[in-house]
């Protein structure tokens, strides 16, 4: 083949994809973005807008106060989790059909709904991509099972992949780095910052917090009121504080201020959302050995991987040795919005 027919295949094929239209299927659980707490409605907020500014023609499925540059589309107001007088399988339904009826609109559907969406992959002519955000349980597998040839599983860390199911691609979850400020001069209290539930290990960090003789910041949502109610509430006094849960401004400034994240998780957590979110301001994180933390800290350099209590205890006294543009440097080059988006482009034109 000459040059010249070379250059023209590779622009028609530049501005075919140019003018690709992409469907985002996030959960309908809570805004996208979500104003608080809302992991997976995060990053398919992140992918849409990095896409959109990638120039690419994108619909955001998701609820109608959603917020998005790209074409909004929705059945429903607001998420269920906040108007409780929905029911949540009957608005999955609505919102889902309505997207997979559009299908033909597409020339590919990024899907953030876990396995639910598979259902209909078998029915409908554009590619399906899912990413998948963790399993509830080992009983929704028979369904990934079922569509792993034409599923394109992502997988957001390798440690969270399941043996029985074929990947694409392990793809690292994306931040918005314009929302994190890098902080050199921290304050000198320990942060917890996620859900308040046992998987997250809030009582942890508070004896961790004890043992050290420092000020502890709490900030989520109460997701298992009786567990905060006898591990966390009697301890709320003097240096212990819990603030409720902290919207994105909050968020930064509780990240870039404090010395260090408290991690000290109880299961084997695909991500963690908030671990790369204080790196990227250079807050060192203490972290649990479990699940995906190994591939988010460098143990040493960005944080430490501890065991229990006591060693993340001693991991404290260590952190005057941590290099805190080291650890934004790290997130930075691993866990941005750009880096992801890019990620997810080269798999969109992978499929194509």
């Amino acid at each position: 083949m000459s040059l010249s027919k070379v250059a023209t295949s590779q622009h028609h094929k530049s501005r075919h994809f140019s003018l690709m239209k992409i469907a985002v299927l996030a959960p309908v659980a809570w805004r996208t973005p979500p104003r608080h707490y809302g992991p997976w409605e995060q990053m398919a907020s992140n992918l849409t807008e990095g896409l959109v500014n990638n120039g690419l023609d994108v619909t955001l499925f998701a609820t109608g106060d959603s917020i998005t540059d790209g074409n909004l589309d929705s059945v429903i107001k607001i998420g269920y989790e906040e108007d409780r007088n929905q029911d949540a399988k009957v608005v999955e339904c609505l919102h889902i059909s309505n997207l997979m009826e559009k299908a033909g609109d597409f020339d590919i559907i990024h899907n953030h709904y876990d396995f639910l969406p598979l259902s209909y992959s078998g029915l409908i002519k554009t590619p399906l991509i899912t990413t998948i955000h963790g399993f509830s349980s080992e009983k929704i597998l028979r369904v990934y099972q079922k569509y792993n040839a034409i599923g394109n599983y992502v997988s957001i860390s390798n440690s969270n992949r399941h043996s029985s199911l074929s990947y694409m691609a392990t793809v690292y979850n994306g931040l918005n780095t314009k929302g994190f400020d890098f902080n050199d001069q921290p304050d000198d209290y320990l942060l917890f910052f996620g859900r308040i539930h046992p998987d997250k290990g809030t009582a942890e960090a508070i004896q961790i917090a004890l043992k050290t003789n420092r000020k502890l910041i709490i900030a989520g949502i109460v997701q298992d009121s009786e567990y905060f109610r006898e591990k966390v509430e009697p301890f709320l006094k003097g240096d212990i504080e819990f603030i409720g849960s902290a919207g994105p401004e909050k968020r930064n400034e509780l990240l870039r201020n404090a010395l260090a994240l408290l991690h000290p998780i109880s299961f084997e957590e695909p991500f963690g959302l908030s671990v790369a979110e204080a790196m990227l301001c250079g807050t060192p994180v203490i972290a649990f050995n479990k699940g995906s933390m190994p591939e988010l800290i460098n143990d040493g350099q960005t944080g430490f991987l501890v065991n229990n209590v006591e060693e993340a205890a001693n991991a404290v006294q260590d952190l005057p040795g941590i290099e805190r543009l080291t650890c934004r440097n790290w997130a930075m080059e691993r866990f941005s919005q750009r880096k992801m988006v890019e990620d997810y482009i080269a798999l969109y034109h992978k499929i194509l």
